[in-house]
């Protein structure tokens, strides 16, 4: 399974579908054999559209026109087969008419041996011709998968049988009947489910930590309940999509077993899944499932069933007797089709035996890795180059006499500060690619931005380290580039942040998160502006004193106090500002 984060970054459960109809460019060679969509809905039964033939015998290489009509449809899948055994692979090639709607694909490797849907665009008909291979069977039916929406499709609508010409009369085989497969009874729960056994009969994962689910409509709740040798499984949370847990080896997406409820129609669809790598989640028979059950109340969806620990010979089931990392999470879904998750999934921390010992444990919906990254920058570049830039620009005057190791105590606080801003910096710079191991390219500009911010972050300290003496004529030049290097690398670092708090890894709550940005912005612009203010009056002060050198004395050295001590009130005022909104940036990370 994917880490949270999003990172695109981070775990980026993607729950379309994969089938013909979610498939929008047609390459759906996966369907080649069975010629059936993957949606986890039953097809229609009466076609609604028709295969015609421009004639009724062939011979080898003959072309033969195929025609594919009815009403609108979105997605098709074509292929010729031998009229004696339908289920066997596809016979001869394709020749498009109209490669703008319509392309080949490579089916049991014989190329051009099916067509299939370009885009997802309406159409009424296409047009295609079959050319026939030399070693063409005598009978030759095609066949054609329609879908019209995601959860309305046809499949194996056959056309009429073309023959050659001194081939036998066609007989239609006997046919085997093997029993329909009935889909397990869902019914419907009576009452919501209980956490009142969590941590004593029942494995919970919930998030929040310690919510109810029969009480708070925000709490999405999972829990395992073991009953010799099965497991009930019960699923709460927000009701207006999906619900979906997986089970998987790792942190990351892929190779996983899952199960989703979807809302649909006024109705709750409970259906396993399994994931193979970062793609579609791939829709598995229900068979395995029993004591299905479903509820639907005041926009919170309910759903449980129940499995066997062990099943033997059944594809894609994980065995429940073993650790798991569990995932949780849910999305929008409509017409019966499940989109991207509206948040990152929440992950357990560690891998859980939900058959062993009753749990009642919570998760994080970002990587620890993640969290300590956006800690360390908001730390950063909100608070310690804040207050070193404050102290640099507007307090040289007020420490200018008070030393600290031989240096002026506001430079040895200006370099303090900058240099723990530099090394913080440097540090949670490592720690989104040691959690990627590489650089993450579903993360935007937000890499790009953190890579310029810690470029400027260690060039600044070795720009000032050459810095030349007071004096020097080319002192105008290093201040000019010590600023410039400055003010680039924090409003870079802003933008950073803004683009940051938005990716899946570290998805923070919105949009209280982006009024607390904007409000720390407002914060430091405002005092700046009260400190430059303040530093123009007391300029001014000085220059319409009167001419009288011990007045001016005086008066300079009552304004300079008081400038001195507005300044500090300021910067005191500011500080705790600072800190206020660092706590919430902080606090936010803490609890994802």
């Amino acid at each position: 399974m994917a880490v949270p984060g999003f990172t695109l970054g981070v775990f980026v459960f993607l729950l379309h579908v994969s089938s013909v109809a979610s498939y929008p460019d047609g390459k759906v060679t996966k369907s080649c054999h069975r010629m059936i969509p993957e949606h986890g809905h039953s097809p229609q039964s009466d076609p609604a559209h028709h295969v015609a033939v421009s004639h009724t015998t062939f011979r080898p290489g003959d072309q033969i026109e195929v025609t594919l009509s009815g009403r609108t449809f979105k997605g098709f899948l074509l292929e010729a087969r031998d009229a004696e055994a339908l289920d066997g692979p596809p016979v001869g090639s394709f020749v498009l008419n109209d490669s703008r709607v319509s392309q080949l694909l490579t089916c049991e490797d014989i190329q051009g041996s099916a067509v299939s849907h370009t885009s997802p665009s309406k159409k009424a008909e296409i047009k295609v011709y079959w050319k026939a291979p030399s070693s063409a069977p005598n009978h030759i039916r095609f066949l054609a998968t329609v879908v019209e929406k995601y959860k309305i499709y046809w499949v194996k609508i056959p056309s009429q049988i073309i023959s050659q010409p001194n081939a036998h009369p066609f007989t239609t085989p006997k046919a085997t009947t093997a029993p329909l497969s009935t889909s397990p009874p869902i019914s419907h729960l009576t009452k919501p489910f209980s956490a009142s056994d969590c941590g004593k009969k029942k494995f919970c994962i919930r998030s929040p930590l310690n919510c109810d689910p029969e009480k708070e409509h925000a709490c999405v709740f999972l829990s395992f309940t073991r009953d010799d040798q099965s497991v009930m499984v019960e699923m709460s949370g927000p009701g207006e999509g999906y619900l979906s847990f997986a089970l998987s080896r790792d942190r990351w997406m892929g190779d996983d077993d899952a199960y989703m409820c979807i809302h649909e129609d006024q109705m709750v669809h409970i259906q396993p899944s399994h994931l193979t790598g970062r793609s579609h989640p791939v829709m598995d028979s229900r068979g395995p499932l029993e004591d299905m059950a479903w509820r639907l109340v005041d926009g919170i969806m309910q759903c449980s069933f129940r499995r066997k620990i062990a099943l033997p010979g059944v594809k894609n089931r994980f065995d429940l007797n073993t650790s798991y990392y569990i995932f949780l999470a849910d999305g929008a879904a409509s017409d019966g089709l499940i989109y991207k998750h509206s948040q990152q999934p929440l992950i357990t921390y560690e891998k859980h035996d939900v058959t062993a010992s009753p749990e009642d444990i919570g998760g994080s919906r970002s990587s620890p890795l993640l969290k300590v990254h956006g800690a360390l920058m908001f730390v950063a570049w909100m608070t310690t180059v804040s207050i070193g830039v404050l102290i640099a620009r507007f307090f040289k005057p007020v420490w200018s006499k008070a030393f600290f190791f031989g240096e002026a105590v506001w430079f040895q606080l200006h370099r303090m500060l900058m240099l723990t801003t530099s090394v913080l910096t440097c540090i949670a710079f490592v720690l989104p690619f040691i959690y990627r191991g590489g650089w993450s390219w579903h993360a935007g500009y937000h890499p790009s931005l953190g890579c310029i911010v810690t470029t400027l972050a260690v060039l600044q300290p070795l720009l000032a380290a050459f810095r030349p003496p007071f004096h020097d004529p080319r002192r105008q030049i290093f201040n000019w580039t010590h600023w410039s290097v400055g003010t680039a690398a924090r409003i870079t670092a802003v933008a950073a942040m803004f683009l940051g708090m938005d990716l899946p890894g570290l998805t923070l709550p919105g949009p209280q998160k982006t009024y607390a940005m904007i409000g720390f912005v407002l914060w430091h612009i405002g005092t700046e502006i009260i400190l430059e203010i303040n530093a123009y009056r007391l300029s001014r002060k000085v220059e319409i004193l009167d001419d009288d050198r011990i007045q001016i004395l005086q008066s300079l050295s009552v304004s300079e106090a008081e400038g001195h001590t507005f300044k500090k009130a300021v910067l005191a005022v500011y500080i705790c500002g600072n800190m206020t909104f660092l706590i919430i940036f902080l606090s936010a990370i803490s609890n994802l």
